[in-house]
């Protein structure tokens, strides 16, 4: 029998959980913004640990194992599809000339790579319902 890899069990407990998550994320502690509530981390986590009936240290390690194999998987950049929810992706921006609005004076903005996420069709038709 084959072993897999650690961290895939727990991201695979995780997303099991997870439509019922993002049916269920009810949170007490809401931080109001301007354009209304932020979830942080620890919101996630124990919102993780009501759902899937856990304690709120093993809900952490969930969570973060999640976010850490994502982490992983796009800086070797890979792309991370999940089902329903979207697609982290890198994004590759090249070199270019700009300028500053101090001076005016132009100036070379080097090329950098930044992460991309792209909703699902799941996570899109809960937004807009």
């Amino acid at each position: 029998m084959r072993r897999k890899p650690v961290g895939q069990s727990t991201l695979a407990l995780a997303l099991a959980c997870g439509k019922a998550l993002a049916l269920r994320l009810n949170w007490t502690k809401q931080t109001k913004t301007q354009d209304g509530f932020s979830m942080h981390k620890s919101d996630l986590i124990a919102a993780v640990a009501e759902t899937a009936d856990l304690t709120k240290d093993k809900a952490d390690l969930v969570v973060s194992s999640i976010l850490e194999q994502i982490t992983n998987a796009l800086s070797r950049d890979d792309v991370v599809s999940l089902v329903g929810f979207g697609s982290f992706s890198q994004r590759k921006r090249a070199a270019r000339t700009g300028r500053s609005p101090k001076t005016g004076e132009t100036i070379q903005i080097p090329a950098s790579v930044s992460v991309g996420f792209k909703p699902g069709k799941g996570l899109k038709d809960a937004v807009n319902s």
